[in-house]
């Protein structure tokens, strides 16, 4: 017989188990991402997003659940954890494009199974009322969810190293086995970014800031995570190999000066997130 201690620590080990838990922008990243999409979001493309989540119990994943846009941007990572269902979308939520060689949109993209693919053929689906309730919210829930993780430069930018996943980091006191360039930018260093005053929230972008980020489309959004990995993230990692003629090798420090390089970055890609994941479905769900 389970003994009461261990019967209320079984939930906190699952959680720490679960692979959904260290994927893609951390959960209160793509929440705030959500947030501030539907602080934007036109009347038309409000009310057919809640008719779209008020039938999502269609899509049967009661263990992740999408009543609320904010759900519905951490569902994708969320099935991750419930077997091998939606393991065909496991490439979709990032694109290793290299940054030793010209930015290529079409790279790493094997049969359209990749995060810059897949954000405007799941857009065509979520703008088609003919598809049933359920691919309609798992649309949905893939365009949040994908458009958030590209603004993650590490889903875009790589170096040899799966966008910096094999690229040992040292941050404070977290565990160096475990921890590596990728998975901090995607919680670590965001969570902290996010969470200094001033925090980001919908209120603090700007009329004119919002019009900035506006422009382009999801080609344009992936090349700056390109550029950003290439200028930033992977350069002022210390110990990292700056050379392109191997796959990354050594430890990142990400230091006091690295934080400081990488804070404004995180703030602007979550804010600007935010505005085209509005932007997208303005457009696909103007009628």
């Amino acid at each position: 017989m389970i003994s009461l201690r261990k019967f209320l620590l079984l939930p906190i080990l699952i959680g720490l188990l679960s692979p959904a838990s260290a994927l893609a922008w951390g959960d209160y990243a793509h929440r705030l991402t959500a947030r501030i999409a539907l602080a934007r979001l036109a009347p038309a493309a409000r009310a057919e997003i809640l008719r779209v989540l008020a039938r999502s119990a269609a899509v049967d994943t009661p263990t992740c659940p999408m009543a609320s846009l904010e759900q519905a941007s951490v569902w994708p990572d969320c099935v991750r954890g419930v077997g091998d269902r939606f393991a065909f979308s496991a490439a979709w939520h990032y694109q290793n494009i290299s940054v030793c060689r010209p930015f290529d949109i079409a790279s790493a993209c094997a049969d359209g199974n990749c995060i810059t693919a897949q954000i405007p053929r799941q857009l065509a689906i979520l703008a088609d009322r003919r598809r049933s309730p359920a691919d309609r919210a798992q649309a949905l829930a893939f365009v949040v969810h994908f458009a958030g993780d590209m603004h993650q430069p590490l889903h875009i930018g790589d170096k040899g190293d799966r966008g910096g996943n094999d690229a040992l980091a040292g941050y404070g006191a977290k565990d160096p086995l475990r921890m590596n360039l990728h998975r901090a930018w995607d919680s670590d260093l965001a969570e902290r970014a996010l969470t200094e005053a001033p925090a980001v929230s919908p209120r603090s972008i700007g009329p004119a800031q919002a019009r900035r980020w506006a422009s382009g489309g999801v080609p344009a959004w992936a090349r700056e995570s390109w550029e950003l990995s290439r200028d930033i993230v992977y350069p002022l990692a210390r110990g990292i190999t700056d050379g392109c003629a191997a796959p990354t090798t050594g430890r990142a420090s990400l230091d006091a000066k690295y934080l400081a390089a990488a804070t404004p970055v995180i703030r602007e890609r979550i804010g600007q997130a935010g505005v085209r994941i509005a932007l997208l479905l303005n457009r696909a769900l103007a009628r």
